[in-house]
């Protein structure tokens, strides 16, 4: 097999909150489809993923925990949990800060060489903001 991409599919439950949360992340609306409203995308740079309106998965609306670290249980909540890379984590950190996104895992060089953070979709799904700290 040779694949050319990948577009996760998010089950959301409220497709309106989903895309502002994401356009509060900084990303942008790539299209929009169904009346009413139930699917569309969001872009960054060459990623794109799909909003699902209740169905295509399952969303973490559980417990909604800490992520990492000692209190912390990255298995109740149910939602997708996606690797994100990017070029400045501590600079994604203060525009989620500025910008009210939930943040449940701060900025910390990790032993298997990345920074990372953690940040929580509205319907519980985790993006692991990341970029190596190897040369």
């Amino acid at each position: 097999m040779h694949a050319h991409f990948v577009n996760p599919i998010l089950n959301v439950s409220n497709m309106q909150e989903s895309f502002e949360w994401f356009t509060r992340l900084g990303w942008k609306t790539g299209f929009q489809w169904g009346e009413p409203l139930s699917f569309g995308s969001v872009i960054s740079g060459d990623v794109q993923l799909f909003l699902c309106l209740n169905a295509q998965g399952g969303r973490g609306k559980g417990a909604n925990t800490e992520t990492f670290g000692e209190t912390g249980d990255e298995s109740a909540d149910k939602g997708v949990w996606m690797s994100l890379w990017v070029d400045d984590v501590d600079e994604i950190y203060k525009h989620c800060l500025a910008n009210n996104i939930e943040i449940t895992f701060e900025p910390a060089d990790m032993p298997w060489g990345v920074r990372e953070m953690h940040l929580r979709h509205p319907d519980g799904h985790i993006f692991r903001v990341s970029r190596s700290t190897v040369d």
